[in-house]
């Protein structure tokens, strides 16, 4: 695609990075074909190529509205478009800088800005989160049922292993909801790889992966997040950590970016570069190891299940099949589920700020998890999770706990 960027935008890395992502856009439209909203609305503005369209003339000089802030809203950020691009358009990389110079010359309504405000401020927090959290659990009776069903249920806590000792250690990125909405996540995974001979360690001064802030155009504070990550988790991988263990894929692809978004920060990219070599889901170290360590039993309970593969696993990380494999050696029964490359509408804070779309996305993809009458649906993103149980009539996990509880090497 031929560009001319406008004289107004500096010649920074950035609007290179643009300019040369819109270059390689040959307008094919296949895109097309595998995105959630243009399925929906029918809209080419609401389709990666029209969103590519918007943010070329937007860098062309074209005048930024809020009709070009609306369409780049709407984008779920799945990848989707990504893993079906014949010309590997990193699409998601220029909806970043779109959006990020769409924020700056767009005024938004003083009601939105307070949301995006607080959401920012809200869930990457851990601490905040899990204080307002316990309000809303103790309080929900009280609630509207529209309200209440979207605060996640009080989960009894299972203990973490007692450090084993060994020598292979792994950091764990605990995340700003998991510890305290799906607590057993992360206990889950400690006992797993304590099975397999692997200390899990917690790095007290890591917080949030910096996605949320990011992924809604305030890119110095994700920036920061990204810093404070490195800053916690160095010692330990200086002290000999071998990986740093995601169980939400969705700080998994954003920490999959640490070293490209820090390139031109000359304390932090070296570091960066070593964290995001470091970064591994979970299901990539379960994979390559001797998993007969695990010893599992026979399955007594949610033996027939049906796997929801995030869009930042499959798309984003490009992790396919992986998490399956262990799921079948463990013994269970997977259903097949038909479009499992399209999203679930939860998408990091997207199922409350396009609360429409999110909800027809989530009805589609419960009926075609639920059409082969599985007894659990299990995925590998807490966002994911959450978003599905506020209206599935099945229970929904992390995959992590069903292979926990099928470990007989826990007794």
């Amino acid at each position: 695609m031929k560009t001319t960027i406008h004289s107004k935008f500096n010649n920074t890395p950035e609007i290179q990075q643009a300019n040369s992502i819109l270059r390689s856009c040959v307008h094919c439209g296949f895109c097309t074909a595998t995105c959630p909203t243009y399925q929906l609305l029918g809209d080419e503005l609401d389709s990666p190529r029209g969103r590519i369209y918007l943010i070329k003339n937007l860098l062309e000089g074209a005048t930024v509205t809020r009709k070009t802030q609306l369409h780049l809203d709407r984008c779920l950020t799945c990848r989707s478009c990504e893993t079906t691009c014949p010309s590997g358009v990193r699409y998601s990389r220029l909806l970043d800088i779109g959006r990020g110079i769409t924020e700056k010359n767009v005024q938004r309504p003083v009601h939105v800005k307070l949301i995006r405000w607080t959401l920012r401020q809200v869930l990457s927090r851990p601490k905040l989160f899990s204080i307002l959290l316990n309000i809303g659990q103790s309080t929900s009776v009280l609630l509207p049922g529209s309200i209440k069903k979207k605060i996640p249920p009080r989960r009894a806590l299972t203990p973490w292993p007692k450090e084993n000792h060994t020598e292979r250690k792994m950091l764990v990125l605990e995340g700003c909801a998991q510890p305290s909405a799906t607590p057993n996540t992360n206990a889950a995974t400690a006992r797993i790889l304590n099975n397999l001979g692997i200390t899990l360690l917690r790095a007290p001064q890591a917080g949030c992966c910096g996605a949320v802030n990011y992924h809604l155009s305030s890119h110095d504070a994700g920036l920061y997040n990204m810093r404070k990550n490195i800053d916690a988790w160095w010692p330990y991988i200086e002290a000999g950590a071998e990986a740093i263990v995601i169980t939400a894929s969705g700080c998994g692809a954003m920490i999959n970016e640490y070293a490209e978004l820090l390139t031109h920060d000359p304390m932090y990219f070296e570091k960066a570069k070593r964290v995001t070599e470091l970064a591994k889901d979970i299901s990539d170290i379960i994979i390559n190891e001797d998993i007969s360590k695990l010893k599992f039993t026979a399955i007594e309970k949610y033996k027939r299940i049906a796997f929801q593969s995030p869009c930042t696993l499959q798309h984003a990380q490009k992790i396919t099949g992986t998490i399956e494999n262990i799921l079948i050696h463990a013994g269970y029964q997977l259903t097949q589920v038909a479009d499992s490359h399209l999203c679930c509408g939860s998408s990091g804070t997207y199922s409350i700020l396009q609360p429409k779309l999110a909800q027809q996305l989530l009805n589609n993809k419960l009926k075609a998890l639920q059409e082969q009458q599985p007894e659990c649906i299990v995925t590998a993103n807490i966002g994911c999770q959450l978003h599905l149980e506020t209206k599935s009539t099945i229970p929904v996990k992390h995959w992590i706990e069903l292979l926990d509880e099928n470990s007989s090497a826990n007794l």
